[in-house]
């Protein structure tokens, strides 16, 4: 058994609530910008929201629901995208000591039931039409359920209009009621088994880690940057990691802004945004590399551009070594001019630092970033965790692990290997399940079912899932996220699923990233779509240079000997995916069990 502690940098007041900064700020500092909202008009032009104007609108619909009949401890769900609007529904469901219970916009009408009914909830917010339609289809098995509002349309205002009888004083006395160990929100694990558990997360949650982060290793990246700091949240909010990056911002004191989606827009919204520092997930990262590589190519320029990346990386990788060769330092410099710059100002050109976290980042992208310009420090935590656990910091940045234990926040690794966690962000317990909640702890500590290791400074390192350790019929014990994450990291792959559980070998299915797949076509003068040339010999040879680069990273006998290409990608709509863009294993070895069959025949 090994364990690690970091010391408290941050010390939460019994009286403490998460509405206290905005509400104080608006009374010290009411002109300061708080956010920043994009037009309606989709012209891609950002307006500036005072704290003023924030705490405006939070305290217009707190009043809203307190006339509507929101008691303290009610349950109020939220569905929708990310938008400014979610965030003040949020801070004004926290105003009144009630509880939010996010629910993802691509749930479905069967999730929205079981969220519903489970957690009681009283009242629902959605973004359009087509949310409250799913809504209303399972209203009958939701009987607490009495009101729905649209963030579109008129509801808004009509509610915000039935607060105004409500006085600052009666808002005040329910706001200062809330005690800090109250429940902030009720959070439905994605449920890549069974049932979704909703994790009761507490005011003390949210304050202790957003606190722990901003004195610890959030602290350079959000601060050592000349101005007012910033970040664009694209993230969907009804994910851990987003509801964290909201609280700390906010409590942190920087600009917040509310973009809709991870899609291709996204990257093009940087530019316009200019966020000081980044928090996202590794596919994002992993997308801009794919479109600047792929504009590189699509330019003729393809072979300068790898040669930047290798460099890139090899700058990184001697950066940690405290040695950059002098030769080294020339081929970088010439290629920050020619390519990292363009890089970096496809970011909006003014950030420096980036977190990563919800999965492995992968060794090869964390040096290509950090050599190009941008430091991306990792990050680990799960929904019981209310988001990371530990962060790694730019001064201190082990490229490959999760950082260091938070302050305040304990790492243990047991004998088994699982990763266990201690400290005041961990949550209370699952909603109505002692069962679950009881197996959920050892000896104090949260039991997170993933495995890992810590090194001799407390970086931790993934190495997998304990419930999905494969054991091969030879009796070898393979850890499929190793190979699976390395796999990710080519341009051409979408997902990637090892398998190889009491069989011969291991071997993996894989798809195809439909943007990478449309230029890689083009350069290889292929026709058809992806279902058409899963056979074909150049496609195959494509993957097989990532199973290559991925059986490095093991031994031999857990080395992948066989893959196949398959005619579709995982997705949500496709039940292969969770909302949070994790792989259902045991749907998808469900859903293509012949194609498994067929790669151990014979």
């Amino acid at each position: 058994m090994r364990e690690y502690s970091s010391p408290a940098k941050a010390e939460i007041s019994d009286e403490a609530r998460l509405t206290d900064t905005l509400f104080a700020r608006a009374v010290s500092e009411p002109k300061a910008i708080a956010a920043r909202r994009q037009e309606q008009s989709g012209a891609g032009q950002w307006q500036d929201v005072t704290v003023e104007q924030l705490h405006g609108d939070v305290v217009g619909y707190a009043k809203g629901l307190i006339s509507a009949g929101i008691g303290q401890g009610d349950r109020v769900a939220l569905m929708s995208r990310t938008r400014y609007e979610w965030t003040v529904v949020d801070y004004a469901i926290w105003s009144i000591g009630a509880i939010t219970v996010p629910i993802y916009e691509t749930s479905s009408a069967e999730q929205i039931q079981w969220i519903l009914s489970d957690s009681g909830a009283k009242a629902i917010f959605v973004e359009t039409d087509a949310h409250a339609e799913r809504v209303e289809s399972v209203k009958a098995q939701a009987p607490e359920l009495t009101s729905v509002w649209k963030f579109d349309g008129d509801d808004l205002q009509t509610l915000r209009a039935g607060g105004t009888d409500v006085s600052d004083e009666d808002l005040e006395k329910r706001r200062t009621a809330v005690k800090v160990d109250d429940l902030a929100t009720l959070i439905y694990t994605s449920g890549t088994t069974g049932r979704p558990k909703g994790c009761e997360l507490t005011h003390r949650n949210f304050l202790f880690i957003a606190h722990s982060a901003l004195e610890g290793p959030a602290k350079p990246i959000i601060h050592e940057h000349e101005g007012v700091p910033s970040t664009l949240l694209f993230l969907p909010l009804a994910h851990v990691f987003a509801r964290f990056v909201q609280v700390m911002v906010i409590e942190g004191k920087a600009v917040l802004g509310h973009f809709p989606s991870t899609g291709p827009d996204l990257i093009d919204q940087f530019s316009v945004f200019k966020p000081t520092f980044l928090l996202a997930v590794p596919r994002v990262f992993e997308k801009v590399f794919t479109k600047a590589q792929q504009k590189a190519e699509s330019e003729g320029k393809g072979k300068i551009f790898n040669a930047a990346a290798d460099t890139a990386i090899a700058y990184s990788k001697a950066l940690a070594t405290g040695n950059v060769p002098f030769t080294l330092k020339l081929k970088h410099g010439l290629f920050k001019k020619l390519v990292y710059g363009k890089l970096m100002a496809r970011l909006g050109g003014e950030a420096r630092y980036a977190v990563s976290g919800g999965s492995a980042l992968g060794e090869r992208l964390g040096h290509f970033f950090r050599g190009a310009g941008l430091t991306i420090v990792e990050g680990y935590g799960l929904t019981e965790t209310t988001a990371p656990t530990s962060v790694s910091s730019p001064s201190f940045n082990k490229i490959g692990t999760v950082g260091q234990p938070l302050p305040g926040t304990t790492i243990r690794i047991a004998d088994d290997g699982e990763v266990l966690l201690k400290g005041d962000h961990i949550m209370v317990g699952y909603w109505k399940n002692e069962k679950a909640t009881k197996e959920a702890f050892e000896d104090g500590f949260y039991r997170t079912g993933d495995l890992g290791s810590l090194d001799e400074d407390g970086f931790l390192s993934i190495t997998g899932r304990k419930k999905e350790i494969i054991v091969t019929a030879g009796g070898k014990n393979v850890a499929p996220a190793v190979l699976e994450d390395r796999i990710r990291a080519h341009a051409l792959v979408s997902q990637c699923m090892v398998v190889g559980d009491n069989r011969k070998f291991i071997a993996a299915l894989v798809t195809i990233d439909p943007e990478s797949f449309e230029l890689w076509k083009e350069q290889n003068n292929k026709t058809g779509e992806v279902a058409d040339l899963t056979e074909d010999a150049d496609l195959n040879a494509a993957i097989q240079s990532a199973i290559d680069d991925a059986n490095k990273a093991v031994s031999k006998a857990e080395g992948i000997k066989k893959f196949k290409i398959l005619p579709t990608d995982f997705t949500e709509e496709g039940g292969q995916m969770t909302a949070s863009l994790k792989v259902k294993r045991h749907v998808v070895s469900k859903q293509w069990s012949k194609e498994i069959d067929d790669i151990y025949a014979g």
